[in-house]
C-alpha cells in the first residue's frame, strides 16, 4: 500500500518561503515519478511541479517557474517542494502525488496515488 505524508505548510506573507515534504512508502520508488498538485479553494486541481524518480527530469507548471523548485532525496524515499516569492495566489492545499508507470506527469489526472494535503496560506 502506498502511502505519501506531506509536511511543512503554514500561513506566510507574500514574498516569504516555504519548503513541503513528501515521505514515500509502501512501493518500489525507484520507477516512479512524483509530483505535487494543488487546488485553491473552489477551484479545480492544478498541476505544480514533478519530478522523476531515477532520471530526475522535473516539469512546472508556467505560474511557479522560477520560483517553486522540486527535488528528491531517493535514499529517505522523500520529495521537496521549495516554494520562494510567495504570492497569495499560491493559497491552496497542495498535495503529494505518486505515478507509477512511464508517461505524462504534468496533469492531476497522470498521478495514481495520493497524499491527504496540506495547507498552504499566503497572506498580502
Amino acid at each position: 500500500q502506498v502511502r505519501l505524508v506531506e509536511s511543512g505548510g503554514g500561513l506566510v506573507q507574500a514574498g516569504d518561503s516555504l519548503r513541503l515534504s513528501c515521505a514515500a512508502s509502501g512501493g518500489t520508488f525507484s520507477n516512479y515519478a512524483m509530483g505535487w498538485v494543488r487546488q485553491a479553494p473552489g477551484k479545480e486541481r492544478e498541476f505544480v511541479a514533478a519530478i522523476r524518480w531515477s532520471g530526475g527530469s522535473m516539469y512546472y507548471a508556467d505560474s511557479v517557474k522560477g520560483r517553486f523548485t522540486i527535488s528528491r532525496d531517493n535514499a529517505k524515499n522523500t520529495v521537496y517542494l521549495q516554494m520562494n516569492s510567495l504570492k497569495p495566489e499560491d493559497t491552496a492545499v497542495y498535495y503529494c502525488a505518486a505515478r507509477s508507470l512511464a508517461g505524462v506527469v504534468t496533469s492531476p489526472s497522470n498521478f495514481d496515488y495520493w497524499g491527504q494535503g496540506t495547507q498552504v496560506t499566503v497572506s498580502s
